[in-house]
């Protein structure tokens, strides 16, 4: 996976905690670079949607 950039996220404020994203703490989710206040918040993001995706059937 190639290096994210803060300069490609969507939004600037953490979806968790609502404090500013960070530099270290970015994801991709649907394409879309995602940024969250620290990597906890982003781990606990990732395995949100892992969750919800193994449930949601296929279209």
């Amino acid at each position: 996976m190639s290096e994210l950039n803060i300069e490609d996220c969507i939004n600037t404020t953490c979806p968790w905690s609502g404090k500013p994203v960070s530099a270290d703490s970015l994801t991709v989710y649907h394409g879309h670079v995602v940024g969250f206040c620290n990597s906890g918040c982003r781990d606990k993001f990732e395995k949100a949607i892992r969750h919800f995706e193994a449930v949601i059937p296929s279209s």
